[in-house]
């Protein structure tokens, strides 16, 4: 097959199979538990995790054992090129979403029960947007809950390690015909198949959202979009790690 101009030469002249520059800077809040600045290429996201010495409501009058984690997603309003709508008491439906799956993939990295009752509650706020800004927010927020965690510990409120798990998120796609790695908007945007994946570092999923905008796909080219989400999950855990060890 002759190669595409999106073959040759991405927009920001990576490979197909690698990531935009990533960075995790951690403490960017200092008032948080657990906080850092994550960038994938030109997406920036805030990730912060503060911690209520409480429960829901529904935990207590069910009486849940142990603790719990929810998160909230938000767009600034000068994240895009057009200004974005400040959110107002409910989120949007795009917003609801995300910071759901985010929830939903910070928990699998807990142990619920030994939080003892409390609250950890992870924000993620978008900055700048250029795709990618759902698996930003969860690579980030897993190093934001590590530090929360960490401080917790060191303040004698945990007897035992909740963390059970470390996670990433990546997105992948079909642009032009060719799987690739870690979408920015330009490539997102012109994506007929799009994907966002949440995966441990044992290589297992958690959460895999695909679809397809322009057809359908087939299983050899998800096969060939998990290959590229592994690979990629995986180089993220290392940046994690590296990110968690200068905090």
């Amino acid at each position: 097959m002759e190669a595409s101009s999106f073959d040759a030469l991405r927009s920001d002249l990576r490979q197909n199979d690698q990531l935009r520059p990533v960075t995790i800077q951690p403490g960017i809040a200092p008032a948080a538990a657990g906080s850092c600045l994550i960038s994938f290429g030109n997406t920036q996201v805030i990730c912060a995790c503060t911690v209520e010495e409480k429960v829901p409501g529904w935990m207590r009058y069910q009486k849940v054992p142990g603790g719990w984690l929810t998160s909230e997603y938000s767009m600034l309003p000068y994240s895009t090129e057009e200004r974005s709508q400040r959110p107002g008491m409910r989120p949007n439906g795009r917003s609801m979403e995300i910071q759901r799956l985010i929830g939903r993939s910070l928990r699998a990295a807990v142990d619920l029960k030994k939080l003892g009752p409390r609250t950890l509650n992870l924000d993620c706020d978008v900055l700048r947007a250029d795709g990618g800004t759902r698996t930003a927010s969860i690579t980030g927020a897993y190093v934001a809950l590590v530090l929360a965690v960490r401080k917790l510990q060191s303040e004698g409120l945990l007897k035992q390690d909740p963390l059970t798990n470390q996670i990433a998120a990546v997105s992948v796609g079909i642009v032009k015909g060719t799987p690739m790695l870690d979408l920015c908007y330009e490539e997102d945007y012109a994506a007929s198949t799009d994907a966002n994946t949440v995966m441990t570092a044992g290589g297992s999923f958690i959460e895999v959202q695909g679809t397809a905008e322009d057809g359908a796909y087939t299983r050899a080219e998800l096969n060939a979009l998990l290959d590229l989400a592994e690979k990629g999950n995986q180089e993220l855990i290392g940046l994690q790690n590296k990110a968690l060890a200068s905090a």
